[in-house]
């Protein structure tokens, strides 16, 4: 692993406990971060969807930590492979709220915090999905796309303030939430990767960590393809 200086810096990881966020929390922590980890699984627990308890957790935060540099929003569900018109309307609202309300919630929580300070990093885990679309899964593609789109916006308000906004746009990488998928899902997204494999969650945090460090300083706004040659745009 190449160590990057996270020294004196202090991060939040979003759906840290398992998956990508536990690896960008593991890597985070091994080049000198101190981390919080805002998961539904844990003590205190935090829920992303609801603003109250994001609130409460930034608040909680800062008086611990006395500062937030970087901000990581992981926390994600799939949701459930369907066809469009058959997708039940609550799914819907239930992925869209974890997915993309969770993220903006979370930024328009820390973000004014990092302005006031003059520094910060927020990188958000999108996916090629949110690129492509894909087929049965309407609403975390519709959602991730949403996370690109929050992205640009956020990352060209905040442009000259010292706090820098981007995203990643993994292919599929095998955590937990391939428990959520069908088969025939999982190899119709295996099938579209060129590299022929998925992706690591520890290659996930190796991108994600450098657009979190001191050393991603003229780049927001944007997104960063981490998909086996899937999406290169």
């Amino acid at each position: 692993m190449n160590r990057l200086d996270f020294a004196g810096r202090t991060a939040v990881v979003t759906g840290g406990l398992q998956g990508i966020g536990d690896a960008i929390v593991r890597r985070l922590k091994d080049s000198g971060a101190r981390v919080a980890i805002w998961d539904v699984g844990g003590s205190p627990s935090v829920d992303v969807s609801d603003a109250a308890s994001v609130e409460a957790a930034t608040k909680r935060t800062l008086a611990e930590l006395g500062k937030i540099d970087v901000l990581v929003n992981n926390a994600g569900i799939a949701g459930k492979n369907a066809p469009t018109v058959e997708y039940p309307v609550e799914e819907w609202e239930r992925v869209l709220r974890v997915n993309l309300t969770g993220a903006f919630l979370c930024c328009r929580a820390v973000a004014p915090n990092m302005v006031k300070a003059g520094y910060g990093r927020i990188v958000n885990i999108a996916s090629v999905a949110g690129k492509e679309g894909n087929p049965n899964a309407v609403a975390y593609s519709a959602s991730k796309a949403g996370v690109i789109s929050l992205t640009k916006s956020l990352g060209k308000e905040l442009a000259n303030s010292g706090v820098l906004v981007n995203c990643v746009t993994p292919a599929a990488a095998k955590t937990a939430i391939f428990d959520q998928m069908s088969e025939t899902h999982i190899q119709y997204m295996l099938s579209k990767i060129p590299m022929g494999r998925f992706v690591s969650v520890d290659e996930i945090a190796a991108l994600v960590c450098w657009l979190a460090s001191a050393d991603c300083s003229f780049s927001t706004g944007a997104v960063f393809d981490i998909s086996g040659g899937r999406a290169t745009y």
